[in-house]
């Protein structure tokens, strides 16, 4: 395990994420104090750190440190900061953004390299996220099926209806002119991460309608096995916010799910996603 002398990692499962302790990340950090926090963030795939205090302008430069900021294609960012996405579900609101298991716009040429989400106002209970790794997905698929799904393309369309559904209360106060249905993407089912080398697996029920070269319905089987064999929950781990807690996730090997379970109450997360690269 990687040592570190500036923070203080404590790892929230055995499968994935980490609690990082001992930073205050909306001051000017050390060369040290990044790379440490890269290199949790590269051993864990998902990173907390909480107790902080940021405003939109100190949450992009913390972000910057470890990718170029990207625009979120269907609902406006904050006017004087418009990479920040407002994640918000109000008190009438029965639907949350994004509530099902996915990788983050898997549907883009080029998807994120992560998302970092900052919380700011909570329900007093709920709202949790779970998040899966899908390394670990990949690494527990028999010999044959992965050797079925190596080199397999998976479609991955932005207008499948449960996904829709799920941006609908955004769209209704803070719509871009982008079509819901306009984006379509051709990924490797087995994606190898750029910087770990590792293979995981990259399908997600919320974006990938089918492989290449197969019909929906041919692919539907083998899909719904994969669905649901990744995001078993000897691979996941569950994060309980609080306010001032952010928290960042690699988008190339995990998905995540943010549980709908506080209605009657508000939540309200800043977003910031980072350019990622063309998987392979």
């Amino acid at each position: 395990m990687p040592q570190y002398k500036h923070i203080i990692v404590k790892p929230i499962a055995g499968a994935i994420g980490a609690d990082i302790e001992n930073v205050d990340i909306s001051k000017p950090l050390s060369d040290d104090e990044l790379s440490e926090i890269r290199t949790a963030f590269l051993a864990h795939l998902v990173i907390c750190i909480r107790g902080q205090k940021l405003q939109p302008k100190s949450q992009l430069a913390f972000a910057k440190h470890f990718g170029t900021p990207m625009i979120y294609p269907f609902v406006k960012g904050l006017h004087e900061y418009p990479e920040i996405t407002p994640v918000i579900k109000e008190k009438e609101h029965k639907i949350n953004f994004g509530g099902l298991w996915h990788s983050d716009t898997a549907y883009e040429q080029t998807p994120p390299l992560g998302t970092m989400l900052y919380a700011r106002e909570l329900p007093p209970y709920g709202g949790d996220t779970e998040f899966s790794n899908m390394y670990l997905a990949y690494e527990t698929l028999s010999n044959g099926m992965r050797a079925l799904l190596e080199n397999l393309i998976a479609v991955n369309i932005s207008g499948k209806g449960r996904v829709q559904n799920t941006r609908a209360p955004m769209r209704g106060t803070a719509a871009t002119s982008a079509r819901e249905d306009s984006f379509i993407a051709e990924h490797p089912v087995i994606r190898t991460h750029p910087e770990t080398g590792r293979k995981s697996l990259y399908v997600n029920l919320a974006h990938t309608s089918h492989f290449k070269g197969m019909t929906v319905e041919e692919s539907a089987p083998i899909l719904d096995y994969l669905f649901e064999h990744q995001v078993k929950p000897e691979f996941t781990c569950r994060v309980k916010w609080e306010v001032g807690t952010l928290t960042f996730w690699d988008n190339r090997c995990t998905q995540h799910n943010p549980l709908n379970d506080y209605h009657g109450f508000r939540r309200e997360m800043h977003r910031v996603t980072l350019e990622g690269d063309k998987p392979v």
